[in-house]
Order: structure tokens, then C-alpha cells, then sequence
């Protein structure tokens, strides 16, 4: 399980939730994002992931010998692993292809290289994603990459969702949605800038100078540095399915996530599962959640206007608000239910162990 980011957060869902019923009997192998090797090439991830992972299903080799299936999420520990997945059957889950993440790279400190280099990583992942038994993608617009741009079979791709526990993240009766005054705006992510922060830091600005709105205010969950403005409250050192964290989202009247580059966020099946209106960018798979007009609002990605005209429309529409959020949990029901999701995944591992064919 590579651990970046918010597949973290996917792999303690995971280590929580796949069943351990006699049948899969799960073993966790983490690979850890931090460079303190300074060896050639060390600094590429594919290569540190890749050798990382090989190590640790060699030394689980010598001691427990061959799973009878392996799982790699993402593709990025498995692209130099070939002669493991052809040892042992093996799905890949990813949450973006890496065309896709070239795409959005600019907003994660990516470049790509010249053509020679980007070809052969072409053919080294297009190699990968057809060695694998089956894969598992976050969203339709991950498994349209594969189709499209590697020519995978879409028979061999399953659409599963990043899921949350929706019993834990349910809000409670005794917090439910509000139309006093203020109201509390949500955001969630540790880059502030590449999740769009300080472009809504100053939405609020501009909305709590507006004299004829209900008063505002911004909670700001975040690791970046944040300058102090008026109707601005900073959180830091909230972990990951923390109750702290759980509290801020039911707390909040909106949660707002206006960000420059992402895949599919596991915040907004967060916020969706506590029954928040969500506001976002149409970038990546968010639009598989965040639909327009039904679960909240869509917005060009670095448009200060329609961000704000967004927050307004909903400010002065509670039972918008309301109605968006019901929306949007029961999105969270039937597509991020963590538990369900984990159940599918494990039920692919069993047939692909078992040499049947997959049914999605």
C-alpha cells in the first residue's frame, strides 16, 4: 500500500474493514513516501516504491512464503515488480493513471521528462496494468484512462470508491444542519494553495464585507502557514478519522474544497458522509461526487467569482443547504461505504486467488 497522501487514509479503512473471515486472510505491506537514501535515481518514486516493495514481499517470502494473491495500490509499487506478478496473481488499484497525474502535474511538483524517458515509462505502466488479473479504479474517470489512453480491457476494470465508515462520520442529531448564524465554512487539506485555500480565504473576505449576508466564518484544516484575517479559525494536527477531525465537519454548514489539481479527494466523501453541501473544482473524478445541482456546486478551478457567487448561493439558501446535503449522503450510502467497498475489494482478491473470473 503506498502511502501518500490520502491513500493513507484508504489504507486504514482498508487494514480496518477487509474481512478476515477464514477465507482472505490479509497481510499489510506499507511503503512509506520519505527519501533519506541518497542513491542514484533514489529520488524517482517509482523506483523507491518499486524497490521498497520488492523487499518487503521478499522478506515476507522467506517467511511465510507465496500469498496466493497479491494487491498493490497504486500501480506505482508495482511497475518494476514483473517477475512478482508473474509469480503470483496480482490487482492494481489506482487512483489516477499516470497520464492523468502528468496532466495535473504542475499542481504536485511534477514534471514530465523528454519523450525517450516518458515513452518507456508508457510501456513499463501500460506493462504493469496488463499483467494484473484485475484492477481497481476510484473512479470512471480513472478506469476511461485505462481504456483510453492504455488500452485496457474495461472488462477488467472495477469501479470502487474510496469509502468512509459512515456510521463514524454520520452526524448526529444533535448537530444537525443549522440555518442560525454563522455559518461555518469547511476546508480540509494539508497543501493550502494546490487545494485552493488561499483563493477561498479571500471568497470569505469578500462575503463577510458583504452587509447583506449572514455572517461567515472559515475553518481552515490545514499544515500550511496561514495568515490571521478576521472570521478565519486555523486547526492544526488533526489526524485522519480522529474524532476532533469528525467534529469539525459536523460543526460545519459547508464544506468547500475549491482546489487547482486533484484526483478524487477522500475529504469530500468525508464531508458527504456527514451530510454537508459541498463545493469544489471540476478537476479530475470530482465531478463523480460533487454533482452539480444535486449534492452541491461545481466551480472553474481558480475562478475567485464564481468560488464566491458559489458560497453566497448557499449562505442565503439554508434549505439548500439542507437539501444538498441530504443528497449527498445518501450519494455516500450507495458509493463510499467503506465497509461495502472493503467487501468488493476482498471479493475480487477471492476470485482472482480462486482463478475465476471477476464479476464487477
Amino acid at each position: 500500500m503506498e502511502q501518500t497522501l490520502g491513500h493513507i487514509t484508504h489504507t486504514k479503512n482498508l487494514q480496518g474493514l477487509v474481512p478476515r473471515d477464514g477465507v482472505l486472510q490479509p497481510e499489510f505491506l506499507l511503503i512509506p513516501y520519505e527519501t533519506r537514501r541518497r542513491l542514484p535515481g533514489w529520488s524517482n518514486w517509482t523506483i523507491r516504491a518499486g524497490v521498497r516493495a520488492g523487499g518487503q514481499l521478499a522478506r515476507r517470502q522467506l517467511r511465510s512464503g507465496s500469498p496466493d494473491v497479491a494487491f498493490f495500490h497504486t500501480q506505482v509499487p508495482a511497475v518494476l515488480l514483473g517477475p512478482w506478478m508473474r509469480l503470483m496473481p496480482s490487482v492494481v488499484s489506482i487512483d489516477a493513471t499516470p497520464k492523468q497525474y502528468d496532466e495535473l502535474g504542475d499542481f504536485y511538483s511534477h514534471r514530465t521528462s523528454h519523450d525517450l524517458i516518458e515513452q518507456m515509462k508508457f510501456r513499463a505502466n501500460r506493462a504493469c496494468f496488463r499483467r494484473a488479473r484485475h484492477i481497481v479504479s476510484w473512479s470512471q474517470w480513472g478506469k476511461n484512462g485505462l481504456v483510453d489512453e492504455y488500452d485496457i480491457d474495461p472488462a477488467k476494470i472495477t469501479v470502487i470508491a474510496p469509502g468512509v465508515d459512515l456510521d463514524r462520520w454520520r452526524r448526529p442529531p444533535s448537530n444537525a444542519p443549522r440555518p442560525e448564524e454563522p455559518v461555518r465554512i469547511l476546508f480540509v487539506g494539508g497543501d493550502l494553495r494546490r487545494k485552493g485555500g488561499d483563493l477561498l480565504v479571500e471568497a470569505v473576505r469578500r462575503l463577510r464585507d458583504d452587509a447583506g449576508l449572514p455572517d461567515v466564518e472559515l475553518h481552515l484544516v490545514t499544515a500550511s502557514d496561514v495568515e490571521p484575517a478576521p472570521g478565519v479559525v486555523v486547526h492544526r494536527g488533526l489526524t485522519s478519522n480522529s474524532s476532533a477531525l469528525i467534529e469539525q465537519y459536523h460543526s460545519a454548514d459547508i464544506f468547500c474544497l475549491p482546489t487547482l489539481g486533484d484526483c478524487l479527494p477522500m475529504v469530500l466523501a468525508e464531508a458527504a458522509a456527514s451530510s454537508l453541501p459541498l463545493i469544489s473544482t471540476d478537476v479530475g473524478a470530482i465531478g463523480e461526487i460533487v454533482r452539480h445541482g444535486e449534492t452541491g456546486e461545481l466551480v472553474p478551478a481558480g475562478d475567485l467569482d464564481a468560488l464566491t457567487g458559489a458560497l453566497e448561493s448557499l449562505i442565503s439558501d439554508p434549505a439548500r443547504r439542507i437539501r444538498y446535503g441530504a443528497a449527498a449522503r445518501r450519494l455516500a450510502e450507495t458509493e463510499h461505504d467503506a465497509r461495502t467497498n472493503a467487501g468488493r475489494i476482498a471479493a475480487i482478491l477471492e476470485s482472482v486467488a480462486e482463478g475465476r473470473n471477476v464479476i464487477a
